[in-house]
């Protein structure tokens, strides 16, 4: 005589197991709870009660943020995108809105850069610790958003992700990584949606960098833009970055390389190829200041003049992409 196998529970509306998990959260059990919000969302999941496990994994992924639970919270932010995929939603603004209010949780803390005078042994360790902790916060929250920005390429409109995610991420990088790399921050920020934003982001390393390293900067980003075929962002950009020295009382570097700059927005505004030519011969002495810039103006010649380039699979600009939009 066969056994009839136990027939699965029927599951209770999301809002029950929300509560639930959230106080054994709040007692402190958070590994308890994080097993709970993972085993639970997925029999959701299995019943395609997709509405119901976004909102289980999005409770669970910021109440453990906001207990500085950052790898549990972080786990649940990805199975909450990799919930959006199995459900097939659509990146539109509301769902990107709860993309943002997870990202929001993320702990933003700043690492000390300077050490007291006495007991340095004991500074040293705890800037030590301090480095590992946002080393972790920032892979786990550029893990999410990463998988955000796969999901919103797929179901968005945006064939490299949604602009709002990428400006995110750009944002993170420069504020809470600990080796920040403005290469990685600008090749964010050209495909998000806040050129007010980047001139700021900019204003604010010029502030902080090396000698030399202010006007490089400067200049990747707007060569980024213009790779894209962005010139107004580009322009806005620079004439952003001017307000906020001038309101400051700084100085914007004064170089070649910024000539360069300035005078290339001004000649891509134009149907003139032997002008964009001479000016990429009279000033190459500063674009071979970074090897990526050649390569930037490759595809700026390609997008504006349709000048095509020998081999436009390879250089330096399609690595930069592999290494940053790939990941």
């Amino acid at each position: 005589m066969s056994r009839e196998r136990p027939r699965r529970a029927a599951l209770p509306p999301a809002q029950e197991n929300i509560e639930k998990f959230e106080k054994v959260v709040n007692e402190g059990n958070f590994y308890g709870a994080q097993q709970m919000y993972k085993s639970i969302s997925a029999r959701y999941i299995s019943a395609e009660r997709y509405a119901e496990a976004l909102d289980i994994l999005q409770s669970g992924a910021c109440i453990q943020l906001t207990h500085e639970q950052v790898t549990c919270g972080a786990e649940l932010a990805v199975l909450f995108v990799e919930a959006l995929v199995k459900g097939k939603y659509p990146c539109d603004d509301e769902t990107i809105d709860r993309v943002r209010k997870i990202y929001k949780k993320f702990p933003q803390i700043s690492v000390p850069h300077q050490l007291g005078d006495e007991e340095v042994d004991d500074d040293m360790q705890k800037l030590s610790e301090a480095i590992s902790a946002a080393k972790t916060r920032f892979e786990c929250c550029s893990s999410f958003l990463k998988a955000a920005l796969k999901w919103s390429a797929q179901f968005g409109s945006h064939k490299s992700g949604a602009p709002e995610i990428h400006s995110m991420l750009a944002e993170y990088i420069f504020s809470e990584s600990p080796e920040v790399d403005m290469a990685k921050v600008s090749f964010h920020f050209v495909r998000g949606n806040n050129p007010k934003k980047f001139a700021s982001t900019l204003v604010n390393f010029m502030g902080k960098c090396y000698p030399g390293e202010d006007d490089l900067a400067i200049a990747r980003a707007v060569l980024m833009y213009l790779a894209l075929g962005n010139l107004r962002d580009a322009n806005d950009l620079l004439d952003e970055i001017k307000k906020q020295v001038e309101s400051k009382n700084l100085e914007l570097p004064s170089s070649e390389l910024m000539q360069f700059i300035q005078y290339l927005l001004q000649v891509l505004q134009r149907d003139a190829l032997p002008l964009f030519n001479m000016l990429r011969a009279n000033y190459k002495s500063s674009i071979d200041r970074d090897p990526s810039f050649n390569e930037f103006m490759d595809l700026i010649a390609e997008k504006f003049y349709g000048v095509q380039r020998r081999n436009p699979l390879q250089g330096i600009f399609g690595d930069i992409f592999k290494m940053m939009g790939a990941e």
